[in-house]
């Protein structure tokens, strides 16, 4: 009888789903958080299917080139990166080495900011993204507020090419620039600054997933000794650019949840800082309004 290469014999009723089993198992041993997840994206990528019709494939058409994609995921390359691609809201995004990969947590931050949006009864709401990354937020506020300007700010030039690769044929404008320098033409015009900024602490190199330390670039990660460094420069970009009653949004780590809305005082003029949980409960970003003159 033919032999995995987990050293088991198959499952008479599915190839694919004994091997799936078995690379669960290799992927959890290697400390990968989703395994069962993970193990069945990447047979669902090989084979050309989505992942709750794995079952269907025959047994003759299972492809041994899915032990090379397990075998990277288990030296904790990122599951996007071997599939080329990522999953935002309601977007396929292009992703791999030199870029960001968009977290699921963030979801809920562009959420919010949807609403917030909505709540403006602005007929064609101006919103800027700083650090963009892949583009995800941006692509996600023009795809979900149809008639809103959306503007990408981007400093490395190794993810900006992600990002014109995603945003090709859609409203969003991107921009390779600084996000504490960039687009003062719109200063005083814009409806909602939203970021996605590095804010990893340096001493915290050590504590990152290797996923992320050894994959996406240290410019999306880290930022400072407190990891604070962007978000204090994104502070004065957000004052810059909004109008009077617009609204900034920033992701920050679970653990900063104290510190974050501080960065918003009313001394700097800012009203209603305050921060917001994800779908863990756990603070995730913190909003403000600029205040009115």
């Amino acid at each position: 009888m033919q032999q995995s290469p987990g050293g088991r014999p198959p499952n008479p009723r599915s190839v694919l789903l004994a091997e799936v089993a078995q690379a669960t198992q290799r992927l959890a041993d290697a400390g990968v958080p989703s395994p069962r997840f993970d193990a069945e994206e990447l047979a669902a990528f090989v084979h050309g299917v989505k992942r709750g019709e794995l079952h269907a494939v025959a047994d003759a058409d299972f492809d041994a080139r899915y032990w090379e994609t397990v075998a990277r995921r288990e030296a904790r390359e990122p599951l996007q990166h071997i599939t080329g691609r990522a999953f935002f809201r309601y977007l396929e995004l292009h992703v791999g080495p030199g870029v960001f990969v968009p977290r699921p947590e963030t979801e809920s931050v562009v959420g919010w900011a949807i609403d917030a949006v909505r709540a403006m009864d602005v007929v064609e709401p101006l919103i800027v993204d700083l650090c963009t990354g892949s583009g995800a937020i941006a692509l996600a506020l023009a795809q979900e507020v149809p008639r809103s300007r959306v503007h990408a700010v981007e400093l490395d030039e190794g993810a900006l090419q992600w990002a014109r690769k995603n945003v090709e044929g859609s409203r969003v404008v991107l921009h390779h620039g600084d996000a504490l320098t960039a687009l003062p033409e719109l200063d005083g015009q814009v409806d909602l600054v939203i970021s996605n900024p590095p804010y990893v602490p340096l001493t915290e190199w050590e504590y990152v997933a290797p996923e992320a330390r050894d994959h996406d670039p240290s410019l999306a990660l880290f930022s400072g000794e407190d990891g604070l460094d962007t978000i204090r420069g994104i502070e004065r970009t957000a004052h810059r650019l909004l109008r009077p009653g617009g609204v900034v949004v920033v992701e920050h780590a679970d653990t900063q949840g104290g510190q974050v809305p501080w960065i918003f005082t009313e001394e700097r003029g800012w009203a209603d800082a305050a921060d917001h949980p994800d779908l863990n409960n756990r603070p995730r970003f913190a909003t403000a309004r600029r205040a009115m003159p």
